[in-house]
C-alpha cells in the first residue's frame, strides 16, 4: 500500500507535464475547429502507398466546392501552368498526389484563422495575412536554394504559426493574458509569455496539432522549431530554416501580425546552412508583398 501510494504521488517530469498540456489542448481543438472531413480523407489517402490518382480524384469530386478551389489554385499565376486546367484529375496528373494534397490543405485552412479582434493588439485575420506572407516567402526562398516542392514550401509557411490557432480556439483567455504579459514586459518574446501563462508555447502546440492531424513530419518540425531551426538535426532542418527566414522577412516588411517574430536580424548560421546570399534575400523581400497579394487572392474562399 505504501509503495503504491508513493508511486502515484510522484510528480510528473517537466517533459511529461508539458506533453500533457499540449495533448489536452490539441485534442480539445478537434471538437471546436478542424480541417474539413474531406481534407482529412485526402491526407489519409495520399499517405497510403496503395492509393491511386483515381482514388484521390474520387474523394475530391465528392466536394465540388473544394474541387473548384483546388482548380483555382492550380490555375493561378502562382503555378504558371500552360493553359487552363479544367479537371482535378488533370491537376493530379500534372502536379502529383502529394502536391494536390498540400493544395487541398492550404485551401481549407482559412476558416481556422477566423476570430477577428482577440485583444487590443491581436487580430486573427492579421495572423492569416502574416501566414500567407511567410508562405509566399518560403516558396520563393525554396526556389532560390533549388529545393523544388513549391506547394510543400508554401504550405509549410502557411502552417508555421498554427499553434497560435490552438491557443485562440481552446485557451483564448490565457492567450490574451500572455499577449498582455508580453506587452507589459519589454524584451519578453511571445513564446516566453505563453510558456509562463499557458505552460507551453505556440511551437509546442503547433507541433502537437500537426501530429494529431497526421501531417508529414516536415510540417511538425516547421511548426515546432521555426524560431530555432538549427536545433533540428542537419538533415531535417532545410524547410524549417527557409520558413524561419521568411518569418523574419515578413516581420521586417510589417506584413500582418508580427508579434510572434523574435528578431529582425537574419541568423548568419541559417544563411550559411542554406547557402543564401544577402542579395538573394533582398530580391525575395522585394517580391514578397506582390506574391503575398497573389496568394491571398488565390486562397480567398469566395473569390
Amino acid at each position: 500500500m505504501t509503495q503504491a501510494s508513493s508511486v502515484s504521488t510522484t510528480p510528473a517530469s517537466p517533459e511529461a507535464a508539458l506533453e500533457a498540456i499540449v495533448q489536452a489542448a490539441v485534442k480539445e481543438i478537434s471538437h471546436i475547429a478542424t480541417l474539413p472531413e474531406v481534407t482529412l480523407k485526402i491526407i489519409s489517402l495520399v499517405e497510403d502507398p496503395d492509393s491511386t490518382a483515381q482514388d484521390l480524384n474520387k474523394v475530391i469530386s465528392s466536394d465540388p466546392a473544394l474541387g473548384a478551389r483546388i482548380l483555382k489554385v492550380v490555375n493561378s499565376a502562382f503555378y504558371g501552368l500552360p493553359g487552363q486546367i479544367g479537371s482535378t484529375n488533370r491537376a493530379i496528373v500534372l502536379l502529383g498526389l502529394n502536391a494536390v494534397k498540400n493544395i487541398a490543405i492550404a485551401a481549407s485552412l482559412a476558416k481556422l484563422f477566423r476570430g477577428g479582434q482577440i485583444s487590443e493588439n491581436f487580430n486573427a485575420r492579421d495572423l492569416w495575412t502574416h501566414s500567407i506572407a511567410v508562405a509566399a516567402g518560403t516558396r520563393m526562398l525554396a526556389a532560390k536554394v533549388g529545393l523544388g516542392l513549391p506547394d510543400e514550401a508554401f504550405l509549410a509557411g502557411l502552417i508555421h504559426d498554427i499553434g497560435i490557432i490552438v491557443e485562440i480556439q481552446v485557451r483564448r483567455l490565457k492567450f490574451v493574458e500572455a499577449l498582455e504579459k508580453k506587452q507589459k514586459e519589454p524584451g519578453l518574446t511571445l513564446r516566453q509569455a505563453e510558456q509562463a501563462v499557458l505552460g507551453a508555447n505556440h511551437e509546442q502546440f503547433g507541433s502537437g496539432l500537426c501530429k494529431l492531424w497526421k501531417f508529414p513530419s516536415n510540417f511538425a518540425y516547421v511548426a515546432g522549431f521555426h524560431h530555432r531551426p538549427l536545433e533540428l538535426a542537419p538533415k531535417l532542418r532545410t524547410l524549417t530554416c527557409l520558413v524561419h527566414l521568411a518569418d523574419v522577412l515578413a516581420a521586417k516588411l510589417g506584413l500582418g501580425y508580427t508579434g510572434s517574430v523574435e528578431t529582425l536580424e537574419f541568423n548568419p548560421d541559417v544563411l550559411k546552412e542554406l547557402e543564401l546570399s544577402q542579395p538573394e534575400l533582398d530580391q525575395v523581400g522585394n517580391d514578397m508583398p506582390t506574391a503575398m497579394k497573389e496568394a491571398m487572392t488565390m486562397l480567398m474562399e469566395n473569390a
